[in-house]
């Protein structure tokens, strides 16, 4: 299995798990979790990681705050983030990637979402996903909502 060290950042448990179980179906098992970004900071500061999945809404210290604190310390300014949030707005978008965020995902998605992301590819090595999620189901993001998002990435 893949040496790289994962730090998911959620207050949902089933997003943690949905995230684990995808990352986990591509071979990565050293999948560090945390419930907020005070937590994280915490492990991050006791561990080392090489990559960062985090959410933007959470209790104590929010995604965005913990992504500009991460930037700030020089032991992690360089790990590469992915954002995965309920929030869609361009206006977030743009404010997560002047935080330092690499990619951004919105909730929900599909595991194709994951493995197009070209950070997350970068980063992970995702050669393919195989999944249980239903990648025609509804609550996937429409496709033309995650093109505007990439096209902000791509700028």
């Amino acid at each position: 299995m893949s040496s790289l060290r994962i730090l998911l950042v959620d207050d949902s448990p089933t997003m943690r798990r949905i995230l684990v179980n995808s990352l986990k179906r591509l071979g990565y098992d050293e999948i560090i979790e945390a419930e907020n970004g005070r937590e994280a900071l915490d492990k991050l500061h006791a561990e080392q990681f090489n990559f960062i999945v985090t959410d933007w809404n959470m209790p104590e210290m929010d995604g965005l705050t913990f992504v500009k604190t991460v930037k700030e310390e020089s032991n992690s300014a360089t790990i590469p983030i992915l954002m995965v949030t309920t929030r869609s707005q361009q206006e977030d978008v743009v404010e997560a990637m002047r935080a330092g965020v690499n990619n951004y995902i919105v909730k929900p998605f599909t595991p194709q979402t994951l493995k197009q992301k070209p950070v997350a590819q970068a980063a992970m090595g995702i050669r393919g996903i195989k999944s249980t999620y239903d990648a025609n189901a509804e609550y996937a993001p429409t496709e033309q909502k995650q093109k505007q998002i990439d096209a902000l990435f791509q700028k």
